[in-house]
């Protein structure tokens, strides 16, 4: 089941996000930059950030194991970005990746978008390849925040 982000959801997804990204990013970054990650990814700054966007929660019975928002690029009417998109590790591979992508591209936030981009990390780059998402500007390269510019035009 996939839902709108709750205050309630705060903790649990700050939880999942630091393991995810302990985990499953390990292989792509080192532990200095996931820390730092992890330092700002805090429930209250989930909180935060929900009340500008529309974040969303995947659950599994009473467990929260992904989660991803969309909102608008730097306030333009016209473009969007996907924003913390995350599964936890041991329920990658299995689809709920690709079902919180399909669940951002019905929300207000993409439909009414021109472009939307995606701040990609150098492990979930593939992926959003594979969900139809290109370079930026066609460039194949991390920049100085070790990410990786994903676009798509509707």
């Amino acid at each position: 089941m996939i839902r709108r982000f709750e205050e309630k959801d705060a903790e649990e997804v700050s939880a999942l996000i630091a393991k995810t990204l302990r985990t499953t990013n390990r292989k792509d970054y080192s532990e200095e930059y996931i820390e730092k990650e992890v330092r700002v990814l805090t429930p209250a700054y989930l909180t935060k950030r929900s009340k500008w966007m529309h974040f969303y929660v995947v659950c599994e019975a009473d467990a929260i194991i992904g989660c991803g928002a969309i909102g608008p690029y730097f306030g333009k009417e016209d473009e969007s970005s996907l924003f913390m998109i995350f599964v936890l590790p041991e329920y990658q591979g299995k689809g709920i990746g690709r079902k919180i992508i399909e669940t951002l591209e019905t929300d207000e936030y993409f439909l009414r978008a021109r472009r939307i981009e995606i701040p990609a990390s150098i492990t979930a780059c593939d992926f959003y390849k594979k969900m139809g998402y290109g370079y930026k500007n066609g460039i194949a390269a991390i920049d100085d925040e070790q990410l990786y510019r994903l676009e798509k035009y509707r």
